[in-house]
């Protein structure tokens, strides 16, 4: 089945609505509220998942596997520049990484298949909470109803700005890498910028962290054992000159290949914050925040996703796969056959996370058509 004229206009309509009203990771109420209520006709509706996901199930009533199509709700805290009739309208907030796309891509799924359900097995439809700090799909995952959902399969596409129109991205393997933050706190004890050796300033410290870090993590080419360590904030004592600091942030992201990759660099930061905190006579702590495992394309699914692509007629390669940017659906991977593949939005569009950045409309019918076909190999 494919979509009609109708549906793409009324697709199209939507996903701008989306697009006005973007809501950031852990806030997405009236966008998970506005596709539940848009969704046609499912078996069963599952809302407030792990946060303010939605999932919709598709039934054959018959046995089968489970197949799930993964997209995602939040928006970023970034102004949108765009100047597009449709921009946002919610200051200092923009879908500006194209989730509003992705979700319209499902909600077109679920129209073919509240017209013809699958012929065996399931189809779930799940609309993901929080994807952009890493924190979504762990709770869903965690959340005791997704039990029920479980899938076999998990499928799932992001648009590429940069990749043409009818191209896309798809290999097997390692797709996005694994990544964290890492909060370090430095505190020892302030003193007159007189006679700062009277204190314990986190100066030198912080200076040979900021290099040791580097060192740990110097990026490279993304081969087994890959590492990367950036520095993206530091702040240190007060903004006076009469005062040697007493204490120090500084906040580094770490980025692996493999989680694996990532375990590795990450105790390896925190023993050497230890050893710097520990020789300048300071305490330190270190926080997680934005994790992300990493995100590797089962070859059963992406020859899936490989022979919709065919039947679309969208061309596809390696592309410049794996990526070194991180995706929070991986962690599907881990209990399914899972693969995502990244469709073109245009060689000259903006890049994702850019203030002129909108999701290109073009799109929309042919990311529907890849998972109706994916549906129809897999449930038929």
């Amino acid at each position: 089945m494919l979509l009609t004229n109708a549906d793409i206009v009324e697709l199209t309509a939507f996903r701008q609505v989306l697009h006005r009203h973007p809501e950031v990771s852990g806030d997405e109420a009236w966008t998970a509220a506005a596709i539940a209520e848009a969704l046609p006709t499912p078996d069963r509706l599952v809302t407030g998942l792990g946060g303010h996901g939605v999932a919709a199930v598709y039934e054959s009533g018959q046995p089968g596997p489970t197949v799930m199509i993964r997209s995602e709700l939040d928006a970023l805290p970034i102004l949108e520049l765009s100047g597009m009739d449709h921009a946002s309208e919610i200051p200092g907030k923009g879908h500006l990484c194209g989730h509003d796309g992705h979700s319209t891509i499902v909600l077109g799924l679920a129209r073919l298949l509240a017209r013809r359900r699958p012929a065996t097995g399931r189809a779930v439809l799940l609309f993901q909470p929080a994807e952009e700090d890493g924190s979504g799909a762990a709770a869903v995952l965690a959340d005791p109803r997704f039990a029920d959902l479980q899938p076999d399969w998990a499928l799932s596409l992001h648009n590429m700005p940069g990749v043409p129109l009818g191209r896309a991205w798809l290999a097997p393997g390692p797709a996005n890498c694994a990544s964290l933050g890492l909060k370090i706190a430095l505190t020892g004890s302030t003193a007159h910028a007189a006679t700062p050796e009277t204190g314990r300033a986190p100066t030198a410290a912080l200076a040979r962290l900021i290099d040791g870090l580097r060192a740990l993590g110097p990026g490279g080419a993304l081969a087994p054992g890959f590492r990367l360590a950036t520095i993206t904030h530091i702040r240190m004592g007060e903004p006076a000159f009469g005062i040697a600091p007493g204490a120090a942030e500084l906040w580094v992201t770490l980025r692996g290949l493999t989680d694996a990759d990532l375990a590795t660099l990450l105790t390896c930061a925190q023993a050497l914050v230890e050893t710097e905190a520990a020789a300048a006579g300071l305490t330190a702590s270190c926080e997680i925040h934005d994790a992300f495992g990493a995100c590797a394309n089962d070859p059963e699914a992406t020859a899936i996703l490989a022979r919709a692509l065919d039947a679309q007629g969208i061309g596809h390669d390696p592309g410049d796969l794996p990526m070194r940017a991180s995706e929070d659906f991986g962690r599907f991977g881990a209990g399914a056959k899972s693969a995502m593949l990244f469709l073109g939005a245009g060689s000259d569009h903006p890049a994702l996370h850019d203030q002129l950045y909108d999701f290109p409309d073009a799109l929309i019918a042919p990311g529907v058509g890849i998972f109706a076909r994916a549906l129809t190999e897999l449930l038929g």
